[in-house]
């Protein structure tokens, strides 16, 4: 137990320490500018890792904690959820549904910004209901986002409503893991917190849907109705049955990857009973050492976003273990001094927590018996206390391209062909809910709007 906490030395103090993060930092902008997929995060994580090397003292200490950053519990979570989502989405691409509900949201007229809007609210609804950002991506994505594409709206605003909406749902749902967290780690009811919060997601997510209607790209109508015509089939509306089964049971707060499978089970039933899919279709080994099929496609075409997770949450092990929440902790205390630099410094304090390890429930834990404490001492409400550390997850977070926010959703995109493809970086600046509810937290803190004495 005690080597599992042991802290790793680094050469040249603190910039030893923060290289790896300096590295990470530096190829991430790298990729960004260069217009990179997913891989160009994956070499950004892997070089972080390997450059770190040079600068630990203890090279043994270093690799523990790469170790022990894969141990964690929601590693193996978020990366089978990866892999089952990346199953079920192809379930119903590669059916025929998606082009089916196009050609009739094209013939309804319900295109363009309209379409990004409602797919917004949707996802705001389903994220709310579910508790789970990354579990709602997995069920939004793969019909919501094509269909919009293909009924005229841009790949990287319908991208930007369903992140938009996945963040309101985090933020505000009573049953998702941050709203917990952050309740319980300040002593405050449940129910309240999601009640004062209201003040702040409501206001962020009516400004997200003005912008959404005003500023969302569209693309020639004419051409997606053309190229949709013709390809309804409206049998193929029975693996809908993917979805509807998957959002029931995470409602009925089933376990993710449960909810997951019961997915690609209704769905690979209905497919092979209606005639949508036959069983070589799904799985088929066709001789010469190979396997061919919808299902092994689908695992297949998760490596590189597994790879980065891989690299990802190995990199939040080294993190944790070099001491750079207690630093952020430090700050904190150092920080705070009035009511209003007090929460200042909780808002700079979750935000940086939060983009390091990509995590919000991760950061608030870490910062929690801290802002606890110095929030009473400076006069802060526990109510305010805990909307102040959700509020800055879902917008440091949800804004930082390399956390799972931005990858997964861009990982998805690119299922559909190039064509549709939306590059981790540009996410962020189409996330219009977590962008106004950095506004939301500005004007908050500086005018005291929503404080309670």
């Amino acid at each position: 137990m005690e080597q599992k906490k042991k802290r790793i030395e680094f050469r040249f103090g603190k910039f030893g320490k923060l290289a790896p993060l300096i590295v990470a930092a530096a190829m991430i902008l790298w990729a960004a500018f260069s217009q990179s997929n997913v891989n160009g995060y994956v070499l950004a994580f892997f070089a972080a890792l390997v450059a770190g090397v040079l600068f630990a003292k203890d090279e043994k200490a270093y690799g523990e904690a790469l170790v022990y950053g894969l141990s964690k519990p929601m590693f193996g979570v978020i990366v089978m959820a990866v892999i089952l989502a990346a199953i079920s989405g192809k379930l119903i691409s590669a059916s025929g549904v998606v082009q089916t509900i196009a050609v009739y949201v094209v013939a309804a007229g319900f295109t363009g910004k309209l379409f990004v809007a409602a797919s917004f609210l949707i996802t705001c609804l389903l994220a709310f209901a579910t508790g789970t950002s990354v579990g709602t991506y997995f069920v939004v994505i793969p019909i919501l986002f094509p269909v919009g594409v293909m009924a005229g709206a841009a790949p990287e605003f319908m991208i930007g409503a369903i992140v938009s909406g996945a963040a309101f749902g985090d933020n505000l749902g009573p049953i998702s893991d941050t709203t917990i967290a952050s309740s319980a780690t300040q002593h405050a009811d449940l129910g309240t917190v999601v009640k004062t919060r209201m003040r702040y997601s409501l206001p962020a997510a009516a400004g997200a849907l003005v912008l959404f209607l005003l500023f969302s790209k569209t693309t020639d109508d004419g051409a997606i109705t053309s190229s949709a015509a013709g390809t309804a089939k409206p049998i193929s509306l029975v693996m809908l049955v993917v979805p509807a089964v998957i959002i029931v049971l995470c409602m009925m707060r089933m376990h993710l990857i449960t909810a997951l499978s019961w997915g690609i089970l209704a769905g690979c039933a209905g497919g092979l009973l209606f005639g949508i899919y036959t069983v070589e279709g799904l799985i088929s080994f066709p001789g010469g050492f190979s396997v061919s099929g919808a299902i092994i496609e689908a695992i297949s075409g998760t490596a590189g976003t597994v790879v980065m997770l891989i690299a990802v949450f190995a990199l939040l092990g080294v993190v944790e273990r070099s001491g750079v929440f207690e630093d952020v902790g430090v700050f904190l205390e150092r920080f705070a001094r009035s009511e209003r630099s007090t929460e200042t410094a909780i808002v700079l304090a979750a935000g940086i927590l939060s983009m390091v390890t990509g995590v919000i429930s991760v950061a608030i834990v870490a910062l929690g018996d801290l802002v606890n404490e110095i929030g009473e001492k400076a006069g802060v409400d526990k109510y305010r206390r805990a909307n102040l550390l959700d509020c800055t997850g879902c917008v440091f977070c949800f804004l930082a391209p390399w956390t799972v926010h931005c990858v997964i959703p861009a990982q998805q995109s690119a299922q559909f062909g190039e064509g549709f493809a939306v590059a981790p970086a540009s996410i962020p600046f189409v996330n219009f809910y977590s962008i106004c509810m950095m506004v939301m937290l500005a004007v908050a803190v500086i005018t005291g709007y929503g404080r309670k004495h």
